[in-house]
């Protein structure tokens, strides 16, 4: 064990699981070495639930960062401490490779909690730089210039760009634009959300009705409320297809 009498700073450095833990819960212990002592990969559990506990961390979110992002942190101990950080650190959890898949989207989810109360600014650089899921909730935002952020993000996929053009009464801005998206607009199952979208421009919904496969053309129209013009066209569309081509 290690011995109180002697500066905290020797113990940072020592191989003794039982040393590391003593340091942990030293009162001496301050942020500059709760950070210091977060900087070995090795820590022991024990050891990052009395980091958890000291009092010099609770008054510090550099060090609750720290300890929320340290990869072996136990899940019990990192969730709490979400709902200390701020929005932008909270970011910086949910994109660290080293972070859980669970403790990621409880850090997303947290931010999303908050979005009524986050300004403009904020959520246009979580659009540009958050998490792909966090860019997908934020493509139903009502400002434009968010949404365009958003699509813009290298983490959002395409799961996300589908699931916000079938929620129910979805903007048709957004529509619109992912639409005439450069990129969005080429995936199939982006066109195959974008036709059962009442949002979307007729001009795009017959490009992307022609590139699609008859099954899928098929599928769309059984399953989907369309508009009458949109229906319309795209059995026009079947019809075509089903007469056979004269060589």
């Amino acid at each position: 064990m290690a011995d109180v009498l002697q500066p905290v700073e020797q113990f940072l450095h020592d191989p003794s699981p039982d040393v590391l833990c003593a340091a942990a819960c030293d009162p001496r212990l301050t942020e500059e070495l709760a950070l210091a002592l977060l900087e070995r990969g090795d820590l022991p559990a024990s050891a990052l639930q009395q980091l958890s506990r000291h009092p010099a961390l609770k008054k510090s979110r550099k060090a609750q960062l720290a300890l929320v992002t340290y990869p072996r942190t136990p899940r019990c101990v990192s969730l709490p401490l979400l709902k200390h950080l701020h929005t932008f650190e909270l970011m910086q959890v949910a994109l660290t490779p080293a972070v859980a898949a669970d403790v990621k989207a409880a850090a997303d989810e947290a931010i999303l909690h908050r979005r009524e109360t986050i300004s403009p600014g904020e959520r246009l650089t979580l659009a540009k730089r958050g998490s792909g899921r966090l860019a997908g909730a934020l493509l139903l935002d009502p400002e434009p210039r968010i949404v365009e952020a958003a699509l813009e993000n290298p983490q959002l996929t395409e799961a996300p760009v589908v699931k916000a053009l079938m929620k129910e009464r979805g903007p048709q801005a957004l529509a619109e634009r992912v639409s005439r998206h450069p990129k969005w607009s080429l995936r199939r199952e982006v066109q195959r959300a974008l036709l059962r979208h009442p949002g979307t421009p007729l001009g795009r919904v017959l490009l992307f009705a022609r590139n699609l496969p008859t099954e899928a053309l098929r599928e769309i129209m059984r399953q989907s409320r369309l508009s009458a013009n949109v229906r319309a066209y795209l059995m026009k569309e079947l019809e075509a297809r089903a007469v056979p081509k004269v060589h």
